[in-house]
């Protein structure tokens, strides 16, 4: 019998968050707990059915059935331009600036493999999305942390850097509308970022999977709307929340041709590609008219208030989302963020996810997920005035 050991970089590194938040969905449930489960952003809205039929019909193809092409269907990175066009009015080469991904967090996992080198910097914002840190680990990057706190708007602070990190930094990750806060970011921010990364030669490796979800019709900006962004970096995008697509697992990235061509490498030789018939529904996808995605958004936005405001009724202090579909909550006096996620689970059944497990800065906080009925966030609100 041979001795199974964990390479060191899988040893090192912290459990994933969202493992540990599904055992505990496992375990409440097992214990008969009627769980209202807020803790993934996994919408429960079914994807449009006019995506669904433009899959049924690309299934039965069998052009799709073989081996798709690393890159994408030019028809589909055609389709993304012309969406970056008429939804940024951002002017995109499909054939040299835009790469297929089977869903974003496959892209944001494998961009430190194409540009880190082993002890280089990727400056990581926290709290944040666990995938930034842990694929510069897997790189054998240094994660710097640069926290997002509410005294700064949730905003990293660039000036607070070392000179040393930004002369080591290889990569920078940057996440708006931003994942757990809600928060989003103008141009001036994304105009301080370009001008760091100029002066130290950072890639700028920007997250938008949320632009299509806001609210109050104040809708968030591309990175690459602000001049020059396309000379340092590139844009994560994903159909996973705007069309409630999580699983059917497509993306893409955009941006800076060299970027892309190198992210391209990693892909061609780990993976082969993304199943054509998806491709092929998701050029209905990225055609879908207003009408529909506002609807969504719409179904959101009620949630969010009853949540929002339910929450502050109960004197909790909760950031008023600008887009996502999360809300981000302050703890009470007296609990961390894991204490309170677990006071909650096991008073009220209501599961959330504790702000600590996005990073060190997130401790005090946890956020709440959108993904349930107006009539289920109801009923979360009134089992958790019964337990505060």
């Amino acid at each position: 019998m041979i001795k199974v050991e964990l390479a060191r970089r899988v040893k090192d590194l912290p459990p994933y968050l969202f493992a540990g938040i599904d055992r505990m969905k496992q375990e409440a449930i097992a214990r008969g707990v009627d769980l209202i489960d807020m803790s993934i952003g996994d919408p429960d809205i079914p994807t449009p059915a006019h995506i669904v039929e433009a899959m049924k019909k690309a299934v039965e193809n069998p052009a799709h059935h073989r081996y798709p092409s690393y890159e994408g269907m030019p028809s589909f990175r055609q389709a993304v331009a012309g969406w970056y066009g008429s939804r940024f009015n951002v002017r995109l080469d499909p054939a040299t600036e835009v790469v297929s991904l089977i869903g974003s967090k496959e892209g944001i996992g494998h961009i430190p493999l194409a540009f880190v080198n082993p002890g280089d910097v990727v400056l990581v914002p926290s709290p944040g999305y666990p995938v930034y840190p842990v694929g510069t680990l897997f790189a054998g990057g240094r994660p710097h942390i640069m926290p997002l706190i509410e005294e700064n708007g949730f905003l990293p602070d660039f000036k607070s850097i070392p000179e040393d990190i930004l002369n080591a930094a290889k990569l920078m990750f940057i996440n708006y509308p931003n994942n757990p806060t809600s928060v989003t970011a103008g141009s001036g921010f994304y105009e301080e970022a370009i001008g760091l990364a100029n002066k130290y030669g950072i890639i700028i490796a920007h997250d938008a999977a949320y632009s299509e979800i806001y609210y109050d019709r104040k809708k968030p900006m591309s990175f690459l709307e602000v001049n020059g962004a396309k000379d340092v970096g590139i844009e994560f995008h994903s159909l996973s929340k705007t069309y409630n697509m999580t699983g059917w697992r497509i993306g893409f990235a955009v941006g800076n041709k060299d970027v892309i061509a190198g992210l391209g490498k990693i892909k061609s030789n780990l993976d082969s590609g993304v199943f054509q018939a998806v491709q092929e529904a998701s050029i209905i996808a990225l055609k879908t008219g207003d009408e529909i995605l506002s609807g969504i958004r719409d179904v959101y936005q009620e949630r969010r208030n009853i949540l929002w405001s339910g929450l502050r009724g109960l004197g909790l202090h909760a950031i008023k989302p600008e887009a996502t579909f999360y809300l981000w909550v302050k703890a009470p006096q007296g609990y961390g963020s894991s204490d309170f996620t677990a006071h909650l689970l096991d008073g009220a059944g209501v599961l959330s996810t504790p702000g600590s497990g996005f990073g060190e800065p997130g401790e005090g906080y946890i956020r709440f997920a959108l993904t349930v009925p107006v009539e289920r966030i109801k009923e979360a609100l009134e089992r958790i005035k019964k337990v505060l």
